[in-house]
């Protein structure tokens, strides 16, 4: 059995993935801030819940002990909890933004290492976006450069940056940073755009399913790796 991690996955993209993953017969947790709706999220698919709020150093390092009491081992981790910050930029803000999108890799992935480190085939995958590519905003001809979400964008780089130097720094760990597409969900409804959440997930799905000698360190989408 494959034991994996999703955090937010109470809903969207992260609610997806779990159900994609689950029918490739992986054991999935739920890790979800709010325990309601993350144990009713858990009920719906027939997986197992957690406490887990990125943003809160003893949440996160209890959710990964009741794991790996009950598991004695992580083998996939996805870092899928976000917030889009679409708000006025100020201190309170930014710091809000980062300490979701970036920070919360930060001590998630630190709590789970010595989990990954006795699986057999290790992956981390992180959601972050394509927003966070100096390439993709700086390109008249992507989306991307028309959407002024500073904060969103700033802590994404951040994300996959992150990304990146765990990469060198486990080389027996895959870590890959993922940008899903344009999805339809409560993130994305003020702007009125996106696909179906079960496109998104498949490309959550590819990385999280990366074999032993699958690539590291990377930005991708559906069609392989993006410049950033």
């Amino acid at each position: 059995m494959t034991i994996t991690l999703i955090t937010g996955a109470n809903k969207g993209i992260g609610h997806e993935t779990a159900k994609q993953l689950q029918a490739l017969g992986h054991v999935v947790y739920i890790g979800a801030r709010d325990v309601e709706r993350g144990e009713k999220a858990a009920a719906d698919l027939g997986a197992r819940f957690v406490q887990l709020d990125v943003t809160d150093d003893a949440s996160v390092s209890a959710a990964l002990a009741t794991i790996g009491a009950a598991e004695g081992r992580l083998d996939v981790l996805v870092h899928n909890a976000g917030i889009l910050a679409n708000e006025a930029l100020d201190g309170p803000a930014a710091l809000r933004a980062f300490d979701t999108n970036a920070v919360g890799i930060v001590r998630v992935t630190e709590a789970a290492l010595p989990l990954l480190r006795k699986s057999s085939n290790p992956t981390v995958v992180t959601v972050s976006s394509s927003m966070g590519s100096f390439w993709a905003v700086t390109n008249p001809e992507r989306a991307e450069y028309q959407l002024p979400l500073a904060l969103y964008a700033a802590s994404k780089a951040a994300a996959t940056m992150l990304t990146v130097q765990y990469a060198k720094a486990h080389p027996g760990i895959k870590f890959n940073a993922v940008e899903p597409g344009p999805t339809a969900t409560d993130m994305t409804a003020a702007f009125g755009i996106g696909r179906a959440v079960q496109d998104s997930a498949k490309v959550v799905v590819r990385l999280a399913t990366l074999g032993p000698d699958g690539p590291t360190g990377t930005l991708q989408d559906e069609a392989g790796e993006l410049p950033w």
